[in-house]
């Protein structure tokens, strides 16, 4: 009988998806305060035919090349910078995500980010709950406007990305009534009307909400350092829900200590789970871990399709949603398929 190694538990309608599949799932970890250890990981995909893999693990070319059967990996996650795309297509393994049906999800939590650093929600429960309320006052509590608000001057938002994700972002936007100001190096294809399309200097210059929405790759990385974020005006705020390594944490960490901007709202790490130190210890910051798809319906959502893209892996098919579909043309991809039929 065909095997997918699943390292860590799914929801349960896709692992629900593989056992009415009648296929053979072992589960690596059902833990989810504990990870994978590397040695379980090369464990699992020696006894696998396909790898459901979440982006908790670093799918490298040693885990690849650990069994010469393996037809396929299915990413159970939008972002793929875990797995090592380019060696899976010269060895002829397909490799799949779950794109788009996060992407309303995302840019709500986004957006509940957004306006939790920006009118001090967690600090204001923290001092509520500590029952530090005995008193209303005019001074309590202060925090930023996200709507033209008291001074009536529309904010800018500056939306850093464009994919499906940073789009959702700034159609919300419209609701606050805010100017969007959008940097990405791709086309952007039509943007919302009130958006325009700027340089990363002037979007970071003049926006008072910076939401970052970029992939991780080598050119990404630290694209938030300190220069960028000294262009960032004393009274904005950073939001980033894309990848941690995306931005310098401990240039944020000064900025943050310093005044160089007045907040961030992080939901992922520079070197996750762990955080750079002294970024917990500060007040103009919120932290989440890593919820921004964390609803029931989008966390089922994603499990399905990537149990979907696992099965068809295992029979052959071109996944629905492969990230090199390129492989299916390869030569390496026909000798590992023969060989599994063989």
């Amino acid at each position: 009988m065909k095997r997918i190694f699943v390292t860590r538990r799914i929801p349960s309608e896709g692992l629900g998806l593989l056992k009415e599949a009648d296929v053979r799932t072992e589960v690596g970890q059902s833990d989810e305060e504990a990870g994978l250890s590397r040695e379980a990981l090369l464990e699992g995909v020696q006894r696998a035919d396909v790898l459901l893999s979440l982006l908790t693990e670093r799918v490298d070319r040693e885990v690849l090349e650990t069994h010469p059967g393996l037809l396929g990996v299915a990413n159970c996650a939008v972002g793929y910078d875990n797995v090592d795309v380019e060696a899976a297509t010269r060895l002829g393994i397909p490799v799949s995500n779950t794109p788009g049906v996060l992407t309303d999800t995302t840019a709500d939590f986004t957006w509940a980010l957004l306006l939790s650093i920006a009118r001090r929600i967690p600090e204001a429960h923290s001092y509520t709950a500590a029952g530090k309320f005995r008193l209303w006052g005019p001074n309590l509590l202060l925090g930023g406007d996200v709507s033209p608000g008291g001074n009536g001057r529309k904010k800018a938002l500056g939306v850093v990305g464009f994919g499906r994700i940073g789009a959702a972002v700034a159609r919300r936007a419209r609701g606050f009534d805010m100017e969007v100001l959008v940097h990405t190096r791709s086309d952007p294809g039509r943007l919302p009307d009130e958006a325009t399309r700027v340089e990363l200097d002037e979007l970071l210059e003049r926006s008072d909400f910076v939401s970052i929405h970029l992939p991780l790759t080598e050119e990404t990385q630290h694209r938030i350092g300190a220069p960028e974020l000294r262009r960032m005006k004393e009274t904005a705020y950073l939001v980033n829900t894309s990848r941690g390594p995306v931005v310098d944490e401990k240039a944020l960490v000064e900025a943050l200590r310093e005044g160089w901007i007045a907040g961030a709202a992080l939901d992922v790490y520079e070197h996750e789970p762990r955080l750079t130190p002294d970024l917990a210890e500060l007040d103009n910051v919120v932290l989440a871990p890593h919820i921004g798809s964390a609803s029931r319906d989008t966390r089922n959502r994603m499990a399905t399709m990537a149990a979907a893209n696992a099965l068809h892996h295992l029979s052959g098919k071109k996944a629905p949603n492969p990230v090199n579909p390129e492989v299916y043309d390869s030569e390496a991809w026909r000798n590992r398929r023969s060989r599994a039929s063989g």
